[in-house]
């Protein structure tokens, strides 16, 4: 739930924060957007957000509801009557009214509203968790997009540098074919490599397109220049240590504990259903003659045969209690292997990168040397370009690997449950999940609560 502690996970968190502080204000022309911009942005803006707000309200007040089946109704009650009478000789018609008040209450139940009330603030903090679970998506896909639109880019500069590249070694290939040195296909191979080269540019900057839409749908604008990342955040040092964090912290875990707690008392109001309920009703009226009359009833109901549905609806709670309590155990087991796969592909990212390293070193001494042997007449015009794509072949995949990594760090941090704007101490004004709740929970009826409430949407920017 957003704003809440979570004990000894304080120092990680503190750690993780500062991660993202320190890359956010460094030394950066002001033009730039940073990582922290992007996700700032994501999460004003992100609509999804907005509509699990809107669940969380709707789910507040439903604890105001059950809260008002606990208090006394009052009505008013009009009624005009026409009686008519006709003899064999005179027809006579009489029309009269009648308005009065009617007052009912419920005044013991044995406790199945209660149950009704504690259920349905368990699902609130359901919802809250929920809510959270939404922000960590909205906070993730920021950072993929931002690292996506960056690392697109990189490709479509590195392939904009080949076509370049190759267009010189046609011209001199063409050159050398003049002179008589190489073959006219020698000529044809530095053409295809061209256009081969050219056609890799196109699908790159069409890559870059649709990296940028996906930067729009995530921020809700377009990318400008974007700044470097900052240093990824801290991780825990273990794999064993972030899985006790996430069965500490995560929102799809702590949801779930609500949602079997609510399931509980749930199936307790259906045990109590066959049990009696006691209210009172209070009548007074008046009618057009001046003439008034008051009445007052204590009912008394207790169900003594339903036709199995009381009995029906006890199973059915019951079995949706085992329900929420098998799909507990089920996000715990889904937590954690969330855990181990950001783990693995964090793992994954960070030995690429090495290998990538170790094969772009080891492609451009062979470009160089390929490139001299040519010029020796010992290496063909295919040889070269051959060596060239290996090494442009390289540099990219070294660019997919460092986003790869960088966005693993992140994922793992969402699988923990601190993707948060609260816990990466973003500096935006954070959605106050209980500001509402706290006006509705007592199911407010008078114009004092209502501008209270005015003020807690104006501030939620309804």
């Amino acid at each position: 739930m957003t704003g809440r502690t979570f004990g000894r996970v304080g120092a990680f968190a503190a750690a993780v924060t500062m991660g993202v502080a320190v890359g956010s204000v460094s030394a950066l022309p002001a033009s730039a957007e940073t990582l922290a911009d992007a996700m700032i942005a994501a999460y004003r803006n992100s609509h999804l957000l907005e509509q699990n707000r809107a669940v969380l309200r709707a789910s507040d007040e439903d604890v105001a509801v059950n809260v008002s089946a606990l208090r006394p109704t009052l009505g008013l009650q009009a009624q005009g009557v026409t009686a008519n009478y006709k003899s064999s000789s005179t027809a006579y018609k009489n029309l009269y009214g009648t308005i009065g008040l009617q007052a009912s209450m419920t005044l013991y139940d044995f406790g199945r509203t209660r149950a009704a009330i504690e259920a349905s603030k368990q699902t609130v903090l359901a919802t809250q968790e929920a809510l959270t679970g939404v922000e960590q998506n909205v906070l993730l896909a920021a950072v993929q997009a931002y690292m996506n639109v960056r690392s697109t880019q990189e490709v479509v500069s590195l392939n904009q540098s080949n076509v370049g590249v190759l267009e010189q070694q046609l011209k001199a290939s063409k050159d050398r074919f003049d002179v008589g040195e190489i073959t006219n296909t020698d000529v044809a191979q530095s053409q295809a490599a061209l256009a081969a080269a050219r056609s890799q540019l196109t699908a790159s900057q069409g890559q870059l397109a649709m990296a940028r839409e996906a930067y729009k749908a995530a921020t809700g604008h377009y990318p400008g220049r974007l700044a470097p990342p900052p240093h990824a955040p801290q991780l825990p040092r273990t794999q064993s240590q972030a899985v006790q964090i996430a069965q500490r912290n995560h929102p799809d875990l702590k949801s779930a504990q609500y949602q079997v707690k609510a399931a509980e008392y749930m199936a307790q109001q259906a045990k109590d259903e066959i049990r009696p309920s006691l209210s009172a009703s209070a009548q007074y009226g008046v009618d057009d003659l001046g003439n008034d009359a008051a009445s007052a009833t204590v009912t008394l109901t207790q169900p003594i045969y339903a036709g199995g549905k009381i009995s029906a609806l006890y199973r059915k709670a019951l079995a949706q209690e085992d329900q929420n309590k098998a799909g507990l155990m089920q996000t715990s087991v889904t937590v954690t292997q969330n855990v181990g796969n950001a783990w693995a592909q964090l793992a994954v990212a960070r030995s690429s990168i090495s290998a990538y390293d170790e094969q772009i070193r080891a492609a451009q001494t062979a470009y160089n040397g390929v490139k001299e042997e040519a010029k020796l007449g010992s290496r063909t015009t295919l040889d070269v370009l051959n060596a060239e794509q290996s090494l442009l072949d390289a540099r990219s995949s070294r660019v997919t690997a460092g986003t790869d990594e960088y966005v693993a760090v992140y994922q793992l941090l969402s699988s923990m449950g601190l993707l948060t704007a609260q816990h990466l101490k973003l500096g935006v004004p954070t959605y106050d999940a209980s500001a509402y709740y706290n006006q509705v929970k007592n199911a407010p009826a008078t114009s004092v609560y209502g501008k209270r409430l005015d003020k807690v949407m104006k501030s939620i920017g309804r």
